[in-house]
């Protein structure tokens, strides 16, 4: 909101403000619209390069990994995670407050809401690690980035279930309870995706199984999108927060 100048000829500071609610929509679906149109492109116009293996069998879906190594999949993923990035860290730190405030000098809540600042900023540096260093270029930093996002997320989701059980204990807002529901719904789908995921990538790489890298590549997308649903919770948890951005004003004497 742009703000004139006041009848004394000082010029007011300019003022915007973005519902979170809005923020939080906005950052999920940078990666979301990334991810589909990463594997969109893939599909249809390198099909062959994004969906072989070593196994040599015939595959229907390209991986993600496969997909965001691909030119321009990996350009466009990187533009949108390197977009999302900051608004992420922004919303994990505002948990962080948001813990704090509610469980003060309170054990174990209080600890739990440090780790799940350190572990939502994990978990955010290994989606970066695997977005800029592609499984092409260097497969052993791009893994390790892989697992870290993984293991990060899952280790984060539970810690953020346990703080909402709390406040939902404490609370009369029905909008609490709610929240806690779901992101205990978006978990466990979560880890049950995992487990897919792992079983068929294990199953392709030991047995070379036609569809098998198929179904790995459909629950890897799966465990994105149940994470990506995990964190769009945030929107009943702040809905009525605003991010404020003001200029600061100068006093001119004429």
């Amino acid at each position: 909101m742009l703000q004139g100048s006041d009848i004394l000829g000082h010029e007011k500071p300019l003022v915007i403000r973005i519902s979170f609610a809005s923020c939080v929509l906005g950052t999920l679906c940078l990666p979301l619209l990334g991810l589909i149109t990463c594997v969109s492109i893939s599909s249809l116009f390198h099909f062959e390069d994004a969906t072989g293996t070593h196994c040599q069998v015939p595959n229907y879906l390209p991986s993600i990994s496969a997909s965001i190594s691909l030119s321009p999949e990996c350009y466009i993923w990187r533009f949108c995670i390197g977009l999302h990035s900051a608004p992420r860290l922004l919303v994990a730190f505002t948990y962080f407050r948001f813990y704090k405030t509610r469980f003060t000098a309170r054990v174990p809540e209080s600890p739990l809401s440090c780790l799940s600042l350190a572990f939502s900023i994990s978990e955010n540096l290994g989606l970066l690690l695997l977005t800029y260093v592609s499984s092409t270029e260097t497969y052993f930093v791009h893994k390790e980035g892989f697992v870290l996002f993984i293991v990060s997320s899952l280790i984060y989701m539970l810690i953020t279930c346990r703080l909402w059980k709390s406040i939902k204990k404490y609370s009369i807002n029905p909008e609490d309870a709610k929240s806690h529901h779901w992101k205990m719904r978006f978990l466990l789908l979560n880890v049950c995706f995992c487990i897919f995921a792992g079983f068929f990538y294990w199953k392709h790489n030991m047995y070379c199984e036609s569809g098998s890298y198929t179904f790995f590549a459909l629950f890897e997308y799966l465990v994105v999108f149940s994470n990506m649903a995990f964190h769009l919770t945030a929107v009943w948890d702040f809905k009525s927060r605003e991010i404020v951005i003001t200029s600061a004003s100068e006093d001119k004497d004429f």
